[in-house]
């Protein structure tokens, strides 16, 4: 696993030792990022269920300007910390260790993109994009993209948030909404 593009291109993060950790592939992080390319400049970037921080630290290497971690796993806080310092991108990351919901409450400011990753059988999406929407969690113009099973289907509309895309990447389905 490693920085496609951006300042920190080239470097490999340190991947998990626990398999119910699942990063994103190369492929699919970099299918993901043409997608997001205009959007990623000064932005302000939700990573949750960062897992190894894979997406975020991505995110960063091409320009956004802060990223905030989010995930409730020892092992994957430890591993989104490490990757980060290897990255020297501690300026511009903020780690939260915690459940979801705390992190989607206590949330100050709403963000540009939310990168939404969540374990793929505990099915809760719609528990996110429920909070996002109640909370006015993403910036006018933003987008939050959903990775999940490509037999899981989500609707067009989803509280109030509109599909833009959806792209199947083997047995991984990627779903845009804004």
């Amino acid at each position: 696993m490693r920085v496609i593009a951006g300042d920190y291109k080239g470097r490999r993060l340190k991947t998990p030792s626990d398999y119910s950790i699942r990063p994103t592939t190369d492929k699919v992080k970099e299918a993901l990022f043409s997608i997001l390319t205009e959007k990623i400049y000064a932005s302000r970037v939700l990573d949750l269920f960062s897992g190894t921080g894979n997406l975020g630290i991505e995110a960063l290497s091409r320009g956004a300007d802060i990223c905030i971690f989010g995930d409730n796993s020892k092992e994957s806080i430890k591993l989104i910390k490490e990757n980060i310092a290897h990255c020297k991108a501690q300026d511009r990351a903020i780690v939260a260790a915690g459940d979801f919901k705390k992190l989607l409450m206590n949330a100050s400011e709403p963000f540009d993109i939310i990168l939404l990753d969540p374990p793929y059988d505990e099915d809760l999406l719609g528990v996110c994009f429920e909070m996002i929407a109640e909370r006015k969690l993403l910036r006018e113009g933003g987008v939050i993209v959903a990775e999940h099973r490509k037999e899981e289907s989500l609707p067009d509309e989803f509280f109030g948030f509109k599909k833009l895309k959806q792209r199947k990447y083997g047995i991984i389905m990627l779903s845009i909404y804004c």
